[in-house]
């Protein structure tokens, strides 16, 4: 339902296809390929994702929640598909139903999961997560040891691999990824030392993937790169990615100004001459965060126009420059390109003082989606 509501999403599959094949371009063959497509891809849509990205190359899927996974399968999804946290207990029976590789960070998680498993007849395959220095979740790194063994006598459950995540990737040079590289190496040199099989071995995410080819391994986990986006300005220029996201939307009221009028909620914005002002049908619950209020262009005819006043919970003003004629239902580009002009979704993060993650993640939350 193109423009439905006179504000969309626009993702262009080609450059999904595009973004996976370059980054698997930089892996030795051999090497797995896992698209990450959580949060509903990025807000691009998952499933629409995820069949371009196995369409590309890409081996398996990875997302964060038991909801995404089903999602996926409910979609007709069968690749392998992974979850990337290990989940409550309550999800096991749901892991079972529909074959999902999940992670572990707990025995107890491990019990239960295996408990359920051998009453089923079959076994649950997992994924060690190892903390080596992020310390968000995961087992410690001089812990991998013990907690892998003590899980090697348990029936139902099948160690099918080991990771970690990097916290600083996208700094070249940076002593903490050389540091949380070691640990992870040191803890699979020991864990094969102790006769205990890591599985495929896993480590970078996009970042890392572009920057730091020894972090490669046996598979490499790609989320935002997928997306055309880069990870960190560190990575610009390193790969050619293509951004499948453009935001847009249909003039719904244009009026003239007097000058002194203000616009929208507090009347931050008063016009300091006669002008005109175009309203646009979407804000912040639409990912056109608040903070962006009199601090965002848009494009309008191809043209560079302020945003104006406080951005509203569903609608936004853009100040008409002068020559410009706009009229009710001409196109606006809030992220992508119109005539000889671009805005990127950097730029917004920047001006919104976040990252690009972030803003995809939010224009996913309500607005349709077209695909191209």
């Amino acid at each position: 339902m193109e423009y439905a509501r006179f504000a969309h999403v626009e993702v262009d599959l080609g450059a999904i296809r595009h973004n996976v094949a370059a980054l698997k371009g930089l892996t030795s063959p051999g090497t797995l390929f896992m698209a990450v497509v959580k949060a509903d891809a990025y807000g691009h849509g998952a499933a629409a994702v995820a069949r371009a990205a196995l369409e590309s190359g890409a081996n398996r899927l990875g997302v964060a929640t038991l909801a995404e996974a089903i999602e996926l399968r409910d979609a007709g999804i069968s690749s392998e598909l992974q979850l990337l946290s290990e989940p409550p207990p309550a999800a096991i029976p749901h892991i079972l139903d529909h074959s999902l590789i999940t992670a572990i960070t707990t025995r107890d998680f491990a019990l239960e999961l295996g408990r359920l498993a051998s009453s089923r007849g079959v076994d649950a395959r997992f994924h060690l997560k190892i903390d080596t220095g992020m310390n968000r979740v995961g087992v410690r790194a001089e812990d991998a040891v013990e907690f892998t063994a003590a899980l090697r006598g348990l029936s139902g459950i099948a160690h099918e691999g080991t990771f970690t995540h990097f916290a600083t990737a996208d700094a070249p040079g940076d002593w903490d990824f050389e540091r949380q590289m070691q640990r992870f190496t040191s803890a699979l040199l020991k864990m094969r030392d102790e006769g205990l099989d890591p599985g495929i071995v896993h480590a970078a995410n996009s970042a890392a993937t572009i920057l730091h080819p020894e972090s490669h391994l046996h598979m490499v986990r790609c989320g935002i790169a997928i997306y055309g986006l880069h990870p960190a300005g560190s990575t610009y220029g390193a790969i050619d990615l293509r951004p499948a996201m453009s935001v847009k939307a249909r003039v719904t009221f244009v009026k003239r100004l007097a000058m002194g009028d203000g616009v929208s909620y507090g009347l931050t914005w008063r016009a300091a001459a006669p002008t005109v002002i175009a309203t646009l049908p979407l804000g912040y619950a639409d990912g056109v965060h608040r903070v962006l209020s009199n601090n965002m262009e848009v494009l309008l005819g191809g043209i560079r126009c302020p945003q104006v006043g406080r951005v509203c919970m569903d609608q936004f003003m853009v100040e008409v420059p002068r020559g410009l004629r706009v009229a009710h239902g001409d196109e606006a580009v809030l992220v992508g390109s119109q005539g000889p002009e671009s805005i990127t979704m950097d730029e917004l993060a920047t001006s919104a003082g976040t990252i690009n993650y972030e803003m995809a993640c939010a224009f996913g939350m309500r607005m349709g989606r077209t695909y191209i």
